[in-house]
């Protein structure tokens, strides 16, 4: 073993540290949520999964973008199947480990990869042209200013270079085996960086061979970088997205989840030799102030959230310039869920901070703006729910600090006194039947 393997090894097992480290930090998170038992209709689930987050169904709505995400997704699942290949080489001193036992099949892998290189780099381009040159509003919206614009060109630019180092890796290899230089055995097919060769013939062969183990170096080292940059990032959805979507809600969207204790005492007026509700352990809040009061479902969903803004395009209060914005709702969460996280971390598990994710990243205003449409949940690619976090935060509104706008405060009124929103009672519902 050699110190180059040495190095790799060094530098394989700290990439995996840092990432389980990370990965830990984010399942704790999630789990400062409340219960939630989704463990039904597991078949029905896992067709969702396999349609919607395998294969990406609602992406292709928009059909120009959503084939280029394909593109991007398929590339990053199926390149990667060559880290493996990496991996056993960096770790043991060998070279293309599976070129002999994989024979012809071998030649066809890589050169699919290739292909599926190109286009991921052509994709990431046009993505990086599309979110910067050109003016489509939902890139352009308030809460894509500064990190997540900056975020989302990050890992563009690092595809980029990925797929090009990837290219250039096999150019000089294919150089190097056709010079019959030690170690570079004849494998692999190569489509695409067969047009790079030519740049490489006139250059020495301890040139090249620096070039071919400079890209495999630069290749590797930026996979797993990219692996530890992923928990900071919004491509977190890269692996959340599939929980997320079978975890999602399978009723129909306009139905809400009734609070337990409350329905029992809308049960309880209409029976009331019914058996009142028992008590077990603290009293349950009635909705969501902040990130713990929200269940572990809507707070995996913030970590999965793609930030392509379909929710907020689709929504017709951001359309009419209101202050809503589906897509912020789920960014919000997760930036004060990471703010919580990080003060555990440092103060311990009884930290508090004095805020709250109503009032200091969510206000009101955005809040009722809301017209409860669902517009947003049918457009998100990966079934999101920014509307279960709305109405929960409206419930600790209502209920918790009475507070409700004046034209709802005197429409349930009428409901309650009159069982109607208007305000006249129940026998005289009928009275226009009889004006001329």
């Amino acid at each position: 073993m050699g110190l180059e393997n040495i190095l790799f090894i060094v530098a394989f097992a700290a990439a995996v540290f840092l990432f389980s480290k990370n990965l830990k930090a984010i399942i704790r998170n999630i789990n400062l949520g409340k219960d939630l038992d989704i463990s039904d209709n597991k078949l029905e689930r896992w067709k969702k999964m396999i349609l919607v987050a395998i294969g990406q169904s609602k992406m292709v709505v928009k059909p120009v973008s959503g084939l280029m995400h394909i593109i991007v997704y398929a590339g990053f699942i199926i390149i990667n199947i060559e880290v493996l290949e990496i991996i056993i080489d960096g770790i043991f001193g060998t070279h293309r480990v599976f070129a002999a036992p994989l024979g012809g099949l071998y030649d066809f892998l890589i050169g699919s990869f290739e292909i599926l290189a190109l286009l991921v780099l052509v994709a990431c381009v046009v993505f990086f042209i599309r979110r910067n040159a050109m003016t489509i509003k939902r890139f352009k919206m308030k809460e894509m200013l500064g990190w997540p614009k900056t975020d989302a060109n990050i890992i563009l630019i690092v595809e980029v270079f990925l797929m090009g180092a990837f290219l250039k890796m096999n150019a000089a290899d294919q150089v190097l085996q056709a010079r019959g230089v030690e170690h570079y055995v004849v494998a692999g097919s190569y489509p695409v960086s067969q047009f790079l060769v030519p740049i490489m013939e006139n250059f020495s062969s301890g040139y090249i061979i620096f070039l071919e183990r400079a890209t495999w170096w630069f290749h590797i080292l930026g996979i797993l970088t990219f692996l530890n940059y992923l928990p900071y990032s919004k491509h977190f959805h890269i692996m959340l997205a599939f929980p997320s979507v079978f975890y999602s809600k399978l009723k129909p969207r306009a139905e809400f989840d009734n609070m337990h204790s409350v329905k029992k005492e809308v049960e309880i007026m209409f029976d009331p030799d019914a058996a009142p509700a028992q008590s077990e352990g603290p009293v349950e809040r009635f909705g969501a102030k902040d990130v713990a009061d929200l269940n572990w479902k809507q707070l995996m969903d913030s970590y999965s959230c793609t930030e392509c803004g379909r929710c907020s395009e689709q929504c017709p209060a951001s359309q009419t310039g209101k202050l809503l914005s589906p897509r912020k709702i789920m960014m919000d969460t997760r930036d004060r869920l990471e703010e919580v996280g990080k003060g555990k971390d440092k103060n311990g598990k009884d930290f508090s901070d004095g805020k709250s994710l109503l009032g200091d990243y969510i206000s009101e205003e955005e809040l009722w703006a809301c017209t409860t449409c669902n517009a947003c949940v049918d457009a998100c690619p990966i079934e999101l729910n920014p509307l279960s976090i709305i109405m929960d935060m409206r419930r600790s509104l209502v209920m918790e600090e009475s507070k409700i706008p004046s034209e709802l405060a005197g429409m349930i009124t009428n409901i309650e006194n009159n069982g109607a929103p208007w305000q006249f009672s129940q026998t005289d519902r009928a009275n226009w039947i009889n004006e001329e």
